[in-house]
C-alpha cells in the first residue's frame, strides 16, 4: 500500500534515490528542485491547494510538497555483512522516529554500511522518520530483525566486532574501530537491554564531563561513527 512522506529535501532523495517507486508528486508551491528531480525520475507533479498537502501530511510540517511512494525496502542484515569493512548501527529500543531519522542522517554522512532496528518495541522507517532523517533514508540501508541478539551474533560470526554503548565501557577514542564493527545503542531511558549487551564483544563508553549522563543516540551515534572514519583515515 502507497505511503505519503513530506517535505522538499525528503522528497527530492526518494526522487533521487531510486530505492523505492514514487507514484506521484503533489506540490502547492511550485518548488523548481522538486520539479527537476522529478522530471530526470520520470515522475509526474500535480499542483495542488495547500489544503491538500495539509490533509496528506496530516498536520505535520510539509513545505507545500508531498509525494506518494512505495513502502519503505528493509534490506537484509546479510546485505549489510556484506560490503566492504561493514560499520553497522544496531538501535535497541528506541521508539521515537524523530531520533530514528535523526541517525539515519548522521549514519549517511559517516557513510556507515546500514542501521539495524527490531521489529517490536521500537521506532520503524515512518514518515516522521524520513522527514527527520532529511531524505537520508532513502540511501541508508536499514535491517530489520525480529530478535537483536541473535542478529548481533550473525553480526559476530560475519566477522565484526560489537560493541555496546554504555557507561563503563572503553573510552571511544581508545576502541580500535579500524576493523569490521558494529555499535549498539540504547534509548536513553533503558539503555542496551542486558540480553543484548551480553552478546556484544564489549562496551564503549563517550565521555561526560558535565552533570548530565547521557547523550541523545543520535549524538551518540554521530561521535562513534565519526571515531571510526577518523580510525580508518576516511
Amino acid at each position: 500500500m502507497p505511503e505519503t512522506i513530506y517535505g522538499v529535501r525528503p522528497v527530492i532523495e526518494a526522487l533521487r534515490g531510486g530505492r523505492r517507486k514514487v507514484l506521484e508528486v503533489l506540490d502547492a508551491t511550485g518548488n523548481a528542485q522538486v520539479a527537476q528531480a522529478a522530471k530526470a525520475a520520470g515522475v509526474p507533479v500535480q499542483t495542488v491547494s495547500q489544503q491538500r498537502v495539509a490533509e496528506l501530511a496530516a498536520g505535520a510540517v510539509h513545505q507545500g510538497i508531498v509525494a506518494r511512494v512505495s513502502p519503505y525496502p528493509y534490506v537484509e542484515l546479510e546485505d549489510l555483512l556484506s560490503t566492504p569493512v561493514p560499520l553497522v548501527v544496531v538501535l535497541d529500543g528506541v521508539t521515537d522516529p524523530h531520533n530514528l531519522g535523526a541517525v539515519l542522517r548522521v549514519a549517511d554522512a559517516a557513510g556507515a554500511s546500514g542501521v539495524v532496528i527490531p521489529k517490536d518495541r521500537a521506532a520503524g522507517v515512518t514518515t516522521a522518520a524520513v522527514k527527520a532523517s532529511a531524505g537520508a533514508s532513502e540511501h541508508v540501508p536499514v535491517a530489520r530483525v525480529t530478535n537483536l541478539r541473535r542478529a548481533v551474533d550473525q553480526m559476530q560470526r560475519a566477522g565484526l566486532w560489537v560493541y555496546a554503548a554504555e557507561v563503563g565501557g572503553t573510552p571511544y577514542g581508545d576502541l580500535d574501530l579500524t576493523g569490521p564493527a558494529g555499535l549498539v545503542l540504547g534509548s536513553e531511558g533503558r539503555g542496551v537491554r542486558r540480553l543484548v549487551r551480553e552478546g556484544c564483544d564489549g562496551a564503549v563508553s563517550i565521555p561526560m564531563l558535565g552533570a548530565v549522563g547521557s547523550l541523545n543516540v543520535s549524538v551518540a551515534a554521530a561521535l562513534l561513527l565519526y571515531e571510526a572514519r577518523r580510525q580508518r583515515g576516511r
